[in-house]
């Protein structure tokens, strides 16, 4: 998720010129590409052919930072889609609006070499290599217009559950294919570290099932300890024509599952 209310980031978003252009640094472009390398080389045999067709579409440069619109020109012609800038934090209500509109928020920093495994904040390595790709299949990208367009008009408390959702398939999400249980979600895409964990045997991987994943409390901070697997990818084109609403409403009378994980430390706790 890129709404987050409440919270503040060190980073500044870079803003394009009037031509849309944003003028990248040596060292951002370094860090891109550092990204990129490492990342690339676990990709082949555990990502989805889906993505993979969706990288060869998109053609990101490896030694510098694509530019909106070259990616935008590719997503257009896809699905219709296109990505939006933004600062490093927006609102919900924002979030859910550009989604509903198929434009992906991407904030246009890139972390530091200091965060370089690790950030809270979505950067455009995580928005761009993780997600874009995805978003040239027209049942992820359906299932994503679909999300945005329930959260636009849903409560504050039906949101954190649609955010479940959201973070079980869109973020972290696996599907099985004719070549094996491969990954979709870009939140696992763009980490090397959840990349390998997520199809290592440590984590659980469960059927997906749409009441159970509303019902799944998750940490944005930790290495995953349960994954949701898809059937195919015309599961989430499927549950796009759902009444997803109602299956909120389902999963609410149920409660939420036990945590798999251990509460987050207090502030104090964690620099004891």
């Amino acid at each position: 998720m890129k709404a987050q209310t409440g919270k503040k980031t060190a980073y500044q978003a870079r803003m394009p010129d009037a031509n849309g252009h944003i003028a990248w640094t040596d060292q951002e472009n370094a860090t891109w590409q550092t990204l990129m390398e490492r990342q690339v080389e676990l990709l082949p045999g555990r990502v989805c052919q889906e993505y993979l067709d969706g990288m060869e579409r998109l053609a990101l440069p490896v030694d510098h930072i694509p530019q909106l619109g070259d990616v935008d020109e590719v997503l257009r012609v896809a699905t219709g889609w296109e990505t939006a800038q933004v600062p490093a934090l927006i609102p919900f209500d924002t979030f859910f609006e550009l989604l509903a509109n198929r434009r992906f928020p991407v904030a246009t920093f890139i972390r530091t070499p200091e965060e370089l495994d690790y950030l809270q904040e979505p950067d455009i390595f995580h928005e761009i290599f993780g997600h874009c790709p995805m978003l040239t299949n027209p049942a992820f990208a359906e299932f994503t217009a679909t999300y945005g367009r329930l959260g636009l008009s849903a409560s504050p408390k039906d949101r954190v559950y649609l955010a479940r959702l959201y973070w079980m398939t869109v973020e972290f999400g696996l599907v099985d294919t004719p070549a094996g249980r491969r990954i979709y979600g870009g939140g696992i895409i763009s980490s090397p570290k959840e990349t390998l964990h997520a199809l290592s045997e440590v984590p659980v991987h469960a059927p997906f099932d749409p009441i159970d994943a509303l019902r799944t409390p998750y940490r944005i901070d930790i290495l995953q300890p349960l994954y949701y697997v898809l059937d195919g990818l015309e599961t989430l084109h499927e549950l796009a024509g759902r009444d997803i609403m109602g299956l909120v409403e389902k999963a609410k009378a149920l409660g939420l599952f036990e945590p798999r994980f251990p509460p987050k430390p207090k502030p104090a706790e964690a620099t004891a």
